[in-house]
């Protein structure tokens, strides 16, 4: 016997049990298990329309999917990806997610779970705090997108700060000691040295610039996307990192005379030539430029220094000259002020030279104060 009505029904099965079935929208579902009376049955159909109704209603059945079904299908949809954070994420997938959680339906991830494979990521030396905060904000994403689809009520990641990354900080390296750098390495990288520290650009931006992205007569580069080298050696030209990415960035005067020789020297032939090209006239490869940099560094004496550093360098130096937070952002391509705050650390000097012209306008403003200050500093000796 079954007992409709315009929404659910109830029918009861051969074993005597009673089997419920709804619908959402256009699709059908069962209960996912029988009732021995009808009463509980009915009971069922009336709490899931509550929670429908409530917005709280999640789809059994596709909660049953396990974990590495789910992050598969999610990583395959997400198109408009670039092509490294694809890599990226298909790695912390593969190596750090999937092993562990793979098999886990999603229904049953739950916080004390995750605590325990997040607790594991960060018990041995690998893959480090850094690869395991990467790891946990990839899976956070990927169950608030099954929180969106309704096939979960709740993010079962809420570890605090778990997807924070506490990266030591890197070194600045004087201009000095990048000047140096230049003299040292292979005259091929010598202005992509001084380029990289002095526009602060990405490696990737560096490597995507052409003749028709320099005006010497303006001095100004134009940035309009990245080259990106995937694990198979493939180079594919990305747009920006950000939505701010495409921008247009001042040079300083003493870079003109270097770029000038790069352009006559090294650059490649007509527009469309790179401005910093490795062999046969394509861009440089990254391994080419870290085995060059290494050699620098290390007669230089600065082995901790990495090539993203010269970027860092270059920030800070910026900052260093008064620009503002907001001129920050745009030179660097940042989307929010926290990156950029980061470059506006004072050094000790600089702190001095801003304590030294505040009681310069302090004795300005109040030449009776500073006379009270001598008065008491003889009064004490």
């Amino acid at each position: 016997m079954t007992r409709r009505s315009p929404w659910g029904s109830v029918r009861r099965l051969p074993s005597g049990r009673f089997q419920a079935r709804y619908r959402v929208g256009t699709v059908d579902h069962l209960a996912p298990q029988t009732f021995s009376t009808a009463r509980q049955a009915h009971a069922f159909l009336a709490a899931t329309r509550t929670a429908i109704e409530r917005g709280a209603w999640i789809d059994v059945n596709a909660a049953s999917v396990p974990l590495a079904d789910y992050a598969t299908r999610w990583l395959r949809e997400r198109a408009l990806l670039r092509p490294r954070t694809s890599e990226l994420y298909e790695g912390l997938l593969r190596l750090h997610i999937l092993p562990t959680l793979g098999p886990v339906v999603l229904a049953d991830l739950k916080p004390p779970m995750i605590r325990t494979w997040h607790a594991g990521l960060l018990s041995g030396p690998r893959p480090g705090a850094t690869t395991a905060a990467k790891s946990y904000r990839l899976l956070r994403t990927i169950l608030a997108t099954a929180v969106d689809d309704d096939v979960l009520e709740k993010n079962p990641c809420r570890i605090r700060g778990a997807g924070v990354e506490h990266s030591k900080e890197r070194p600045i390296a004087t201009i000095e000691q990048v000047y140096a750098l230049a003299d040292a390495i292979d005259p091929m990288y010598r202005v992509l040295v001084l380029t990289a520290t002095f526009t602060s650009l990405r490696l990737g931006e560096l490597r995507a610039l052409t003749r028709k992205h320099l005006n010497l007569l303006h001095a100004t580069v134009h940035v309009a996307g990245q080259l990106e080298e995937l694990k198979d050696g493939s180079l594919v030209l990305a747009p920006p990192k950000t939505a701010a990415g495409v921008r247009t960035i001042s040079i300083p005067a003493a870079l003109i005379p270097e770029l000038e020789e790069q352009l006559a020297c090294w650059a490649g032939p007509g527009l469309d030539g790179f401005l910093f090209p490795g062999t046969k006239e394509q861009p440089f490869r990254r391994g080419s430029l870290y085995t060059a940099w290494r050699h620098a560094t290390k007669a230089v004496g600065v082995d901790e220094l990495h090539f993203h550093d010269l970027r860092h360098t270059g920030a800070t130096l910026a900052a260093t000259t008064g620009a503002t937070t907001r001129e920050l952002m745009a030179r660097m391509d940042h989307a929010s002020p926290r990156a950029a705050l980061i470059y506006q650390h004072a050094t000790q000097e600089r702190d001095q030279a801003i304590a030294q012209a505040l009681n310069e306008a302090i004795a300005r403003a109040a030449p009776q104060n500073s006379a009270r200050v001598i008065a008491l500093r003889e009064s004490r000796s």
